[in-house]
């Protein structure tokens, strides 16, 4: 478990591609993103697409992983555009392979979510596989339910969310 760690998250750059690329050959990413060159693309596209904030997340200084929100009702025909108007969706991938299995995922998820829920967002999506086991224990224990499991233009998924309850009041 990580000793109570502060998490940094900065913009995506192109110079930061390299790194990206060499996380994505890993064996654990490897198995969730598919092809290295073809997820590269789509983490290069990110960087200037409006639906989407692209950020590198960093322990201590140092980069360990990628994260992307989105925001579901800004793209055409979005799978998850049936949420509620505010929801933004997320991505994670710890790119550190000792980093993997931790409390990392859990815990950095969690702080990222407290500052968008103290910024207004009213709910949090997240949609890993639902065989991706790993994933989904660190996305309960940062609070996510599952909503249920959908077909998407992404593949099979595990619709999980996390509402802001201090909204809810």
């Amino acid at each position: 478990m990580p000793r109570e760690a502060r998490y940094g998250f900065r913009a995506l750059t192109p110079r930061d591609l390299k790194l990206v690329a060499s996380w994505l050959g890993q064996p654990h990413l490897r198995e969730w993103w598919g092809d290295p060159a073809e997820a590269l693309a789509e983490i290069e596209q990110a960087i200037d697409d409006l639906a989407t904030e692209a950020l590198i997340v960093e322990l201590d200084g140092k980069p360990i992983g990628y994260l992307q929100s989105y925001d579901p009702h800004l793209e055409d025909d979005h799978p998850y555009a049936d949420q509620p108007f505010g929801t933004l969706g997320l991505d994670l991938s710890i790119g550190v392979p000792e980093l993997v299995g931790v409390g990392h995922g859990s815990a950095l998820l969690s702080q990222f979510i407290d500052d968008l829920f103290d910024e207004g967002t009213p709910r949090v999506v997240i949609d890993p596989h639902p065989s991706n086991a790993r994933a989904i224990r660190a996305y309960e224990k940062a609070g996510f339910a599952p909503v249920g499991e959908r077909d998407t233009i992404y593949g099979q998924v595990l619709l999980m969310a996390r509402d802001n309850e201090e909204m809810e009041r």
